[in-house]
């Protein structure tokens, strides 16, 4: 991602190339993204703002869809499975993955004062730290996934 979720931009360029990625890579791997699937992948990439599964539920039935909470659910299982979204798990929410196609671990940086949510791009040092702390510690990691809190860079300037 070459924009900082946290500067002001033109955020349909985001949702686009998410939307293509998920595409690219669900066929690449045989898998099906369904329509709601698809469109809640959308929802999601709707802004850098975590969102939960009764905010997407809620968006989907102002829409006119008439989705029950399990199919909201399954939809954000499969996407959590197929690595297009991280859950945010301190906002019980889900935010856009902004490298699907890499193996990596989720590291944000979440602002308390505008609610964005930016996915660290640069995290080898991150994550060879925490493999080192594990290792040291006869750790063995199943899943990693870091929550910075704090202000951004936009919100400290205005």
């Amino acid at each position: 991602m070459s924009t900082p979720a946290f500067h002001p931009h033109d955020h349909s360029h985001c949702v686009h190339g998410a939307l293509s990625e998920a595409d690219r890579l669900c066929n690449e791997r045989g898998v099906r993204l369904t329509d709601i699937r698809r469109r809640v992948l959308e929802l999601v990439w709707s802004s850098h703002q975590p969102l939960g599964a009764y905010d997407i539920l809620d968006r989907l039935t102002a829409e006119g869809h008439k989705p029950a909470p399990p199919t909201v659910y399954r939809a954000l299982e499969f996407l959590l499975e197929q690595k297009l979204v991280h859950r945010i798990a301190s906002r019980n929410a889900f935010v856009g993955c902004t490298h699907p196609g890499a193996a990596h671990a989720g590291y944000f940086l979440l602002c308390t004062t505008c609610g964005n949510a930016e996915e660290i791009e640069d995290s080898a040092p991150l994550a060879k730290a925490v493999a080192t702390a594990a290792s040291k510690a006869d750790f063995a990691v199943e899943s990693q996934t870091l929550e910075l809190a704090g202000t951004c860079r936009h919100c400290r300037h205005d």
